[in-house]
């Protein structure tokens, strides 16, 4: 399925909240775990009623999501990308994998951001989050940065 709002939304959000609480965005999403993501997931079009920011801090306050020390935006040495454009490259990423599959795009969102390449997408001082979704699917699936 492509152009999956309630997936841009949900990893938008993921991606938000990891910058306001200076967190890995693998580890935000051990802290929401399955349930909430699903949460996030299955009402994007209510949450999105809602500022962002209401709305993470919400989820940062009921997860207990502390504060830490990964600031991938401060050690950007170039502009720094939005979390809207974060969240569609996990999107895309996420729809490539999952396919048609959406009944367990949960498990899906999961297993993205708890691989290898969350740390190479969180990585803002390379162009790797500005490639095509066809070249980061395939190197998802090979497991490495592709040649």
């Amino acid at each position: 399925m492509k152009n999956n709002s309630a997936l841009f939304y949900t990893c938008s959000m993921i991606e938000y909240i990891g910058r306001q609480q200076k967190q890995s965005r693998s580890v935000v999403v051990k802290y929401l775990g399955k349930d909430i993501i699903k949460r996030i997931y299955n009402y994007a079009d209510v949450f999105h009623c809602e500022p962002i920011e209401k709305t993470a801090d919400e989820f940062i306050t009921r997860c207990n999501i502390p504060m830490d020390s990964f600031d991938n935006v401060a050690k950007c040495r170039y502009e720094v990308p939005d979390y809207w454009i974060i969240g569609e490259v996990y999107e895309r990423l996420i729809e490539d994998i999952a396919g048609d599959d959406t009944d367990n795009i949960i498990d899906c969102i999961m297993d993205v951001y708890s691989s290898w390449i969350d740390d190479v997408i969180s990585n803002y001082n390379t162009d790797f989050y500005y490639q095509s979704r066809e070249y980061i699917f395939e190197c998802y699936k090979e497991g490495k940065i592709c040649a």
